[in-house]
């Protein structure tokens, strides 16, 4: 099978969208107006539409299916003839494109504000732990990046920009922006476990999207009340990672070290405006580990969720006020 952009799983999932509905306590839920429903498979994982009963989504599958197909072509390391692609095998010295350059700039910008904890050229790092598709590349470096007025270059051939880590949110920012134009309103867009509302719930109520465990099976923690207009994402090690011994080493690269992000964090979760932002910082967060994510989240004012596993028990820290968006299931 093909693998296009990574994706990561998320530590999201809908709440009242379908057979989930059950799972929240309070009755309300239960009595919740129906819903329909949109799927399709884009990036190596799923997508998911959710609207008030009786829309009408099934004209959206044509308009979504073509959007994403040409950001995979643009922007997935995973193939040799996206321009990604081409770009790392070095028969391409620039980057060309409107969106294209559009998403490297703002993989550059949050690199400078994450202090480098996100860094969009540690794709052969992280293909050297086993979890990525760059196997041929020097030193990470996204300094070495330059942007220019409608192009990136690089000034070492051996560079290597992997976009993974914030393209799969501006997909679901683009997609948002298709279905908007539509004139359906009440939506919920769901791409890989990153979810942005367009419009509150049919029943004039925030989205509740569940707080995933860590560990498959074990209770949801926390709901977290979704507004309209905003989007959240979740970074953690899930399903790309391994146990060796007593450490889970995962995907997420520590640019500091070389090597996957030590210590007891296991996801984080950002809530922004656009998913872009919230992938990318999710991203930045979870890499600058168990002291430093916070502390970075504290200082630029991130609303985020942070889990903690000590002994098999879960603690958590939130930050930027969403706390004030969550409830806790105890």
């Amino acid at each position: 099978m093909k693998r296009h952009l990574a994706s990561r799983r998320g530590f999201l999932g809908l709440l009242g969208a379908t057979l989930a509905c059950p799972l929240l306590t309070r009755p309300a839920l239960a009595r919740a107006a129906a819903l329909e429903s949109l799927t399709g498979e884009a990036f190596g994982t799923t997508w998911r539409i959710v609207g008030p009963s009786g829309a009408d989504l099934r004209p959206l599958r044509p308009a979504i299916d073509a959007l994403f197909a040409g950001i995979d072509a643009e922007m997935s390391p995973w193939r040799t003839d996206s321009t990604i692609g081409r770009f790392n095998a070095g028969t391409l010295t620039e980057l060309r494109g409107a969106e294209l350059v559009h998403v490297a700039q703002a993989a550059l910008a949050l690199a400078g504000d994450s202090e480098g904890t996100f860094d969009p050229t540690v794709g052969p790092l992280v293909a050297r732990w086993g979890f990525g598709p760059i196997e041929r590349g020097g030193a990470p470096g996204w300094r070495g990046l330059d942007v220019f007025p409608g192009r990136i270059a690089k000034r070492r051939q051996d560079l290597t920009l992997d976009l993974c880590g914030i393209a799969k949110g501006r997909a679901l920012d683009c997609a948002t922006e298709l279905t908007r134009g539509s004139g359906l309103d009440f939506l919920l867009l769901d791409l890989g476990g990153e979810l942005r509302a367009l419009g509150p719930h049919p029943s004039g109520r925030d989205w509740q999207v569940a707080v995933e465990h860590p560990h498959a099976g074990n209770h949801t923690p926390a709901i977290l009340h979704l507004p309209a207009g905003m989007s959240v994402a979740t970074s953690g090690l899930g399903a790309q990672s391994f146990a060796l011994g007593p450490r889970i080493w995962g995907h997420i690269i520590d640019p500091a070290t070389a090597g996957p992000v030590e210590g007891r964090l296991r996801s984080v979760s950002v809530l922004q405006a656009d998913a872009m932002a919230a992938d990318g910082w999710a991203t930045a967060l979870f890499a600058a580990g168990d002291v430093g994510g916070p502390a970075l989240a504290r200082a630029r004012d991130i609303p985020a969720l942070f889990l903690f596993e000590d002994d098999s028990s879960l603690h958590h820290i939130s930050t930027g006020g969403l706390g004030d968006v969550l409830t806790w299931r105890g």
